[in-house]
């Protein structure tokens, strides 16, 4: 995504036209682009009638009598409602942002073209099947069939009328299958799991020698926090899940990574910028209705309108030439659903984060480049980026068998030591088959066809989980992972010695974890370890999530269970559980640490305190405070502002580690004076008392984290435009918001900043298989993409207070909680 666009801030006259526009048309403007759900239209791609039916919210259930007409309807409709977000995506993931907004989002279109996600889903696309492609351009029938009948700035959303004020010249072009293709390779980079963790080694490596950095990065707590699958190992070929693992592997993928289960576990994870997800399955052994219960929620970077479009994607009638019925949250831009449920089977996503991407060390000289004792010639090709108001701008780019060198377009990736070049090998940059499994999941009616169609999900790799109305449920593993001739993934590596390969093959779909129907009649899944490595191998990654949210989960459902039979509501309850789980390994530390002056009144908050993180609560205010200042005054001064601590679990088993007099507890900037672990935590309180009674008032009971925690729904484009009231159009709140960055309800913010919420369950899902009208949804603004619209952001007060709305699948409910609805018909008759 773009910096902030700081060029607008320089278009003063154009602020002044936009206020004249906005006095004289501004309602007639923006109104003009909300979409017809009433009546009838005319729509070119069709061949037979197209209903769709809308309820208060306006979240569209579509019915055809064809998959093509269905997904003509969904492009139709996807445009109706989000096309600014989808033509943003486009510019996005083809490296074209500048031809939008100028030379501001240069350095941003270089970074995307170098890594070339749009030559990929070119090539990409041919490897599809016939019937995806097929799909695809359906879809994009439906889209340009919109543009078509939309022709002016003002008809297509307020986003234009703007944009027209400095780059009138601007018209969409048509939409095509490659503009949904290359959408899926944002979502893989969004989850390309520990490439950050990489580049974060790296830099603290800069000021700190290499033992002191593995401290950062400690093991996952296997002896504390439960992995996904607990039982299973790879037998005659196969994962088997009642296997045991062996002390001599047979196969022969087992022997190539014996290298790499060998490395020392030096380092783990912190989740890149909040992204994570929630996902749990029940059998129905534990459920009122005696069927499973699936919940589902993605943690993804806040966004305004939400990432996610729920909507109905019905034949009329089912059958093998017309599939379809299924219900969840699609991608404007990408046909078809990703999460959610046909009358089936329901699934659910969470990020696997296997280690999919390296970054290589190389020695150019000219256009060549050392590998092997042998220069050889870069790959190259020459880009040409269209700028807005200004001069097109030649990119080269310059490529060596590991991939794109990035040391000269992305800040964060340079080289060092012998080294004056990083290329980057990332599995997204091959060609996938991401698009085919979307249709395939859709239609999967057992667990069988659900393997096969997960085995299709390759990039991004995902925690898949399962449930079907005659009662199974189920976890997979899928993706393309690769296997390494040498080395663990953690650090950077050297091009040029031929050690660190990959293998030509990924670790095959079968050898990859899974379970089905387990003893304790859950499963669990937030971006904690899939397995141990002690009965697994090949390497899937060292860099997990921690396991707080998960075990917390996994804890609370053996709780419920216990008590009686769960049901919706108590799905909903666990995914808006918001206890801190560091709570109760700090806070008896917190209470002995000697203390003196107005921080005891705010410490002694603590002393009652059962680690809830309520609206209300005054100790987590306080608690949230002292972590922030702790993590400051300890590791800031140890490293490079780029790595320092953001906060997150792999930070919560990084204090519960180090030891009393551990060098990182010193202050280096104090001369003369060794600090130890109660001179910080001492520093943290007396910190975080003075910064809330600054903020909150002295009279620290008043305290409340909603005061603190607030979450500000922001545009992505002009609502970071740095002028107030062309943001004051787009964005919306902000709302107090319950919960951390690692508690269930995970509403992440960054420590080095302020509490303000930068990362959250981007939607939550819960499906009742017994009776699927029965289900739960909520998705994090609303449907509508046009700001004003009703529908804009009707369900964030909801989402933020952990309510939901009816997820509904049959006709008679539908249609009985129907509000508008529209038919769409072919322009001409058959």
């Amino acid at each position: 995504m773009p910096r902030p666009l700081r060029w607008l801030a320089r278009l003063l006259t154009v602020l002044v036209a936009l206020a004249v526009v906005l006095a004289a048309v501004g309602v007639w403007t923006v109104r003009q682009s909300f979409p017809q759900v009433d009546g009838s239209l005319r729509v070119a791609g069709l061949t037979g009638p197209v209903d769709v039916l809308r309820d208060r919210s306006g979240i569209p259930h579509i019915y055809a009598d064809t998959p093509e007409d269905l997904w003509v309807a969904q492009g139709y409709v996807h445009a109706q409602d989000r096309f600014w977000e989808m033509d943003f995506r486009r510019h996005v993931t083809s490296g074209r942002l500048s031809e939008l907004f100028g030379s501001a989002t240069l350095e941003e279109d270089k970074a995307i073209r170098t890594m070339g996600w749009r030559s990929v889903a070119e090539r990409e696309l041919p490897e599809l099947t016939d019937k995806t492609r097929r799909f695809l351009d359906s879809y994009a029938k439906g889209v340009n069939a919109w543009l078509t009948a939309n022709p002016d700035a003002s008809a297509r959303s307020l986003e234009y009328s703007v944009l027209k004020l400095q780059n009138g010249g601007y018209k969409p072009e048509p939409w095509t299958a490659l503009d949904s293709v290359s959408w899926l390779k944002a979502m893989a980079w969004d989850l390309r799991s520990n490439l950050e963790d990489e580049i974060d080694r790296s830099l603290a490596a800069t000021t700190l020698p290499r033992e002191r950095v593995d401290q950062l990065y400690p093991g996952y707590p296997f002896d504390r926090h439960e992995p996904i699958v607990t039982q299973g190992a790879i037998a005659k070929g196969r994962f088997d899940e009642k296997g045991e693992p062996q002390q001599q592997g047979a196969a022969a993928l087992t022997r190539a990574a014996e290298t790499l289960g060998r490395v020392p576990a030096m380092l783990g994870t912190e989740e890149h910028d909040g992204i994570g997800s929630n996902s749990w399955v029940v059998s129905g052994k534990h459920t009122v209705s005696g069927k499973p219960l699936l919940a589902n929620d993605p943690h993804l970077s806040a966004q305004m309108p939400s990432v996610w479009y729920q909507a109905g994607l019905h034949c009329r009638v089912k059958s093998d030439a017309c599939p379809y019925d299924v219900t969840g949250f699609t991608f404007s831009g990408v046909p078809g659903v990703i999460i959610g449920h046909n009358d089936r089977v329901a699934w659910g996503f969470t990020n696997l984060g296997p280690d999919v991407a390296d970054l290589f060390l190389e020695q150019v000289k000219g256009d060549t480049y050392l590998y092997k004792d042998e220069w050889l010639p870069l790959q190259t090709r020459r880009e040409t980026i269209k700028v807005a108001g200004g001069q097109p701008v030649t990119l080269d780019v310059r490529a060596t068998r590991h991939g794109p060198l990035v040391s000269g377009v992305m800040s964060s990736v340079q080289p060092s030591g012998e080294a004056n070049a990083v290329a980057l090998r990332w599995t997204a940059l091959d060609p996938g088959t991401a698009a085919d499994a979307i249709f395939e999941l859709n239609t999967a009616s057992d667990w069988h066809e659900f393997r096969a169609a997960a085995s299709l999900f390759d990039v991004p790799a995902q925690n898949l989980v399962y449930a079907d109305v005659d009662g199974a449920i189920g976890y997979q593993a899928p993706g393309r992972i690769p296997v390494r001739e040498k080395g663990d993934g953690t650090w950077p590596v050297p091009g040029w010695t031929g050690e660190y390969e990959w293998k030509a093959a990924p670790i095959p779909f079968d050898l990859l974890p899974s379970v089905s129907d387990p003893a304790s009649g859950y499963i669990a899944t937030a971006n904690n370890a899939v397995i141990d490595p002690a009965r697994y191998q090949p390497l899937l990654t060292k860099d997990w999530s921690y396991g707080y949210r998960s075990q917390r989960i996994l804890d609370r459902l053996s709780q419920e269970t216990r008590k009686g039979k769960v049901d919706a509501d108590t799905m909903a309850r666990i995914q808006a559980d918001d206890h801190n789980g560091l709570a109760e390994f700090l806070v008896p530390i917190l209470l002995k640490v000697s203390l003196a002056g107005p921080s005891t009144s705010a410490r002694d908050l603590l002393r009652t305190w059962d680690g809830s993180q309520g609206l209300d609560s005054a100790p987590a205010a306080y608690f949230n405070a002292v972590w922030r200042h702790l993590l400051k005054v300890t590791f800031d001064d140890d490293l490079p502002e780029a790595a320092r601590p953001s906060g997150g679990d792999r930070w919560y088993e990084v204090i519960r580690s180090l030891p009393a007099d551990d060098p990182f507890w010193d202050d280096v900037t104090t001369k003369g004076v060794v600090e130890h672990r109660d001179d910080m935590l001492r520093q943290a309180m007396a910190s975080a008392h003075q910064e809330l009674s600054d903020l909150l008032g002295p009279d620290v009971k008043a305290w409340r984290w909603g005061d603190l925690h607030q979450l500000t729904l922001t545009n992505g484009t002009f609502g970071t435009s740095g002028i107030a009231p062309i943001e004051a159009l787009f964005n919306r709140g902000p709302l107090p918001v319950p919960g951390n960055k690692d508690a269930v309800n995970a509403t992440g913010w960054n420590i080095q900043k302020t509490y303000a919420i930068t990362s959250v369950p981007s939607m939550r899902m819960i499906v009742d298989l017994g009776d699927l009208d029965k289900s739960r949804w909520i998705n994090l603004t609303g449907a509508s993409g046009h700001a004003f619209n009703t529908n804009y952001w009707d369900q964030a007060s909801l989402w933020s207070q952990g309510q939901t709305l009816p997820m509904l699948t049959s006709a008679a409910a539908i249609k009985q909680a129907t509000t508008n609805t529209l038919t769409l018909h072919p322009t001409t008759t058959p």
